[in-house]
């Protein structure tokens, strides 16, 4: 199973997009669903998550200028970015994870990422 994002492109300064991750198949039991993102030589960050609950954490660089929501019903997450700036610019990527029972183990679904480019 993997996830689909899309909804990147590219918008100048100030302006808005909304991301959406959606599963290939069918997934059980996803506690926390976030999003990524990696500029160019640089490390992949998170941007925003959101736990099965509804609770949120954003980074810093974002937090007031973005929005993170989920489906659960659907497994669904989307990433409402406002306001939006030249250092935004980057690939996003979503990311859902379970533990199996079985295991204990983290399991981790990544999606294949959505470029996100922001003119000055």
């Amino acid at each position: 199973v993997q996830l689909q994002a899309s909804g990147g492109g590219l918008v100048q300064a100030g302006g808005s997009l909304r991301l959406s991750c959606v599963p290939s198949g069918s997934m059980f039991s996803i506690n926390t669903m976030a999003w990524y993102r990696q500029a160019p030589g640089k490390q992949r960050e998170m941007v925003a998550a959101i736990n099965v609950g509804g609770s949120t954490n954003y980074a810093p660089s974002v937090k007031g200028r973005f929005t993170i929501s989920r489906d659960n019903a659907k497994n669904t997450v989307y990433l409402q970015m406002n306001n939006l700036k030249p250092e935004d610019t980057a690939v996003y990527y979503c990311n859902a994870d379970r533990v199996d029972i079985g295991t204990l183990k983290r399991i981790d679904y990544w999606g294949q990422g959505t470029q996100v480019t922001v003119s000055s």
